[in-house]
């Protein structure tokens, strides 16, 4: 049974014996005074729901705040924020040049330390200018790993000798693959090497709950929050002391009101530990439509901790098919048309470029990081040159439209892109010149822009069989993963490519989209009996999806794990099926594989995949909780 952890909090059993080294008494210390914070984000939460139900209730779209109103939580007034009437504070030393920055978690799962802890050594011996470590869309949740996660980044930074270990031997296998690759050594000095990336950590949304930790009441508490403190608290000291940064991303923002709720957490948690005010700094994720619409009122709220904004693809694309879920004429293509360059992307990166480039009152602006490159140089000799060209081509085009720097998804990738930005020269672009933001009903509907493209059976079974393998991959522990649709299986000129929890949400969005809208399929690609003009129906859906689940149980076990194929494979179909042919269009994928993660037993998934359904169907409410709270944790 669960056990104190605090005075308002409680603990899944055993996992305070077994994490005594995480959850420490100066962390459960600084969780008891961020509780009561926990109640204002569950009410920012269910305004979330509120407004769209709304929306799709009212067939309202979403709209720029009124300039004389004031952002919730503040007392800043809306047409102060975009005027830039407030003090945005400097970008510190450490991040005013983050030219490439790498993103993935610090764990694995079912791994011992000693391994597990080798994915931290990977990322600060990279040569990227930061790392932002995942405690959300790829950080698998499964068992105790968002612990483990905290420890191995603990230990890494305090350079504990089971680090040191790892870091002496994966410098080793990291030159080796680069004497082949690039024809020369990319660490000289190991230990030097460890020194020169900037450490970021990215904190789970405020959607989520935390999975072992609880209020006493047993309502489920905030994965932020505990994020948040687990990583602040136990590096605070080594890194301050190494004249570092503390450095959060902040994901999944919707509000400026968020934003602001966000900005009173983090000062009651340097309050608490005795740190200076806004020595924690933050970049937020703009992977909210209703966030690009607040681009500088969520400045102003985190203002002076915010450092910059980062612009994502595949959440902010599924954050415009929910929030245009209700209209009928909106219908994406095919989900490889939707380019940065697309229509409502292109507005998209083009007001978050606006918004940094914004001065504040002192003349400040801030940083944009670019999006994600998810290519591996993994394959075939043409193939890694095709997809490295095109990783190239995507970085030159960020740095010409006005990028800091950019995201990979994986260590090898730094050393093929970050030349980009070095012939450039400059530690970034702040301050460079662009037209001022515009408030009017233009530039809202740019936001939501369609253009033509295909719309296809080939496109709907990427869709289909990409969403299926995140959600084994997902329900096996590996909430990163490298995929490719079935059909290029052993295919080796068509790489894999590195995706998380965001791959999994759009693709289910757009199969939702095409089939609750009547979606016209726009061309004939393959032999399937469809023709253009035909619709996207329930029938054909069921077909594709039984064809392609066929595929994954047909595959080999380095593309699908045989020991996945009668287990969480099973409960991925019934995920996907149930999300897409459900009428009311669920929020999020993630609540789906949250509620079904450990269970194997397909029955059982069926049952609390019903229970989350009929939850929301029947009465707008998400199911979040850990169901198996009360379950002891298995060590």
């Amino acid at each position: 049974m669960p056990v104190a952890l605090t005075r308002l909090l409680e603990i899944r059993d055993g996992v305070l014996e077994q994490y005594a080294d995480v959850l420490t008494p100066q962390v459960r210390a600084a969780l008891d005074a961020l509780v009561p914070f926990d109640g204002r984000r569950r009410e920012l939460m269910r305004a979330r729901i509120a407004r769209r139900l709304a929306r799709a209730r009212e067939h309202q779209r979403i709209t720029f705040l009124a300039p004389d109103a004031v952002i919730g939580g503040t007392t800043i007034r809306v047409s102060d924020a975009r005027a830039g009437r407030f003090d945005g504070g400097e970008v510190p030393r450490d991040l005013q040049r983050q030219w490439i920055q790498g993103t993935g978690p610090g764990a694995k799962p079912n791994t011992p330390l000693a391994r597990s802890i080798r994915n931290v050594a990977y990322a600060l011996l990279s040569g990227a200018d930061g790392w932002m470590f995942d405690g959300e869309d790829a950080l698998g949740q499964l068992s105790t790993m968002a612990l483990d996660n905290q420890r191995n980044l603990a230990l890494a930074i305090a350079r504990a000798p089971i680090f040191m270990d790892a870091a002496r031997a994966v410098a080793d296998e990291m030159n080796a693959w680069a004497e082949s690759f690039l024809g020369r050594r990319i660490i000289a000095d190991w230990r030097a090497q460890l020194e020169t990336t900037t450490v970021i950590f990215r904190a789970r949304g405020l959607h989520l709950d935390d999975r072992h930790i609880r209020h006493a009441d047993q309502r489920g508490f905030s994965a932020s929050i505990v994020d948040a403190t687990l990583f602040i608290v136990n590096n605070h000291e080594p890194l301050r002391s190494a004249g570092r940064s503390l450095v959060l991303y902040l994901p999944k923002i919707q509000t400026a009101d968020e934003a602001a709720l966000w900005n009173d957490m983090l000062g009651a948690l340097e309050s608490h530990l005795g740190l200076p005010a806004a020595s924690i700094r933050t970049y937020v994720l703009v992977e909210q439509l209703e966030a690009c619409f607040q681009l500088m009122e969520i400045r102003a709220a985190l203002a002076p901790r915010f450092v910059g904004f980062n612009t994502g693809r595949w959440d902010y694309i599924n954050s415009v098919a929910d929030a245009l879920a209700w209209d009928p004429s909106f219908v994406n293509p095919n989900i490889d048309a939707i380019t940065m360059t697309y229509g409502y992307m292109r507005a998209y990166e083009d007001r978050v470029r606006r918004a940094v480039n914004t001065p504040d009152q002192l003349g400040r602006c801030a940083l944009w990081q670019g999006g994600m490159e998810p290519n591996i140089p993994v394959g075939s000799p043409a193939g890694v040159q095709s997809g490295m060209t095109r990783a190239v081509a995507g970085a030159e085009r960020e740095q010409r439209e006005g990028a800091s720097g950019k995201w990979v998804a994986h260590w090898k990738m730094v050393h093929i892109v970050r030349p980009v930005w070095e012939r450039s020269g400059a530690d970034n672009q702040l301050g460079r010149s662009f037209p001022p933001l515009e408030y009017t009903e233009d530039a809202a509907q740019a936001l939501t822009q369609l253009e033509p493209a295909a719309r296809t059976v080939r496109g709907a079974r990427d869709l289909i069989s990409v969403a299926l393998q995140y959600g084994n991959a997902f329900g096996q522990g590996m909430q990163a993963a490298a995929l490719k649709p079935a059909d290029f299986f052993g295919n080796d000129d068509v790489l894999y490519l590195m995706e998380d929890m965001a791959t999994g949400e759009i693709r289910l969005s757009i199969l939702w989209e095409w089939l609750h809208k009547g979606a016209a399929l726009t061309q004939h690609d393959e032999p399937a009996g469809v023709q253009a003009g035909d619709l996207f129906t329930a029938a054909l859906f069921r077909r594709l999806l039984d064809e392609e689940y066929e595929k994954l149980q047909r595959a080999s076990n380095r593309d699908v794990h045989d020991d996945s194929k009668r287990t969480t494979l099973p409960i991925a179909r019934t995920i996907v099926e149930t999300y897409v042919l459900e009428p009311t269009k669920l929020p999020w994928y993630i609540d789906l594989l949250n509620v079904t993660l450990g269970v194997q037993d397909l029955h059982e998934a069926e049952r609390r995949i019903d229970m989350l359904r009929r939850a929301f169907a029947d009465h707008g409410e998400r199911l979040t909780e850990n169901l198996d709270f009360d379950v002891a944790e298995v060590s």
